[in-house]
């Protein structure tokens, strides 16, 4: 019998900004669901992009719907650092 060894390593654990991660890779479980499923790449693509195995892409998107509560903590910990550092920027946009 196969034992699979996931290899999420979670928010509590990372080093990665403390956001869940593909082990061994810089990459957020975040950053995947986006990849996928808001912006509508095929898990495939991205894995080979990534150099992934798909699995993990798959695993990456289950961690993320498993745990609702702790990725919208992470969602908005983003939202409010974009929020800050656009307020602090002297730059100002065109419209």
């Amino acid at each position: 019998m196969t034992v699979t060894k996931y290899r999420i390593v979670s928010a509590d654990e990372s080093t990665i900004h403390d956001e869940p991660h593909i082990e061994e890779s810089r990459i957020p479980v975040r950053q995947l669901h986006a990849l996928v499923e808001e912006a509508g790449n095929r898990p495939d693509h991205i894995a080979d992009r990534y150099e992934l195995d798909v699995g993990e892409v798959y695993e990456a998107l289950a961690y993320y719907h498993r745990n609702p509560e702790e990725m919208e903590q992470i969602e908005a910990r983003h939202t409010r650092a974009a929020t800050e550092a656009a307020q602090q920027s002297s730059v100002t946009p065109h419209e």
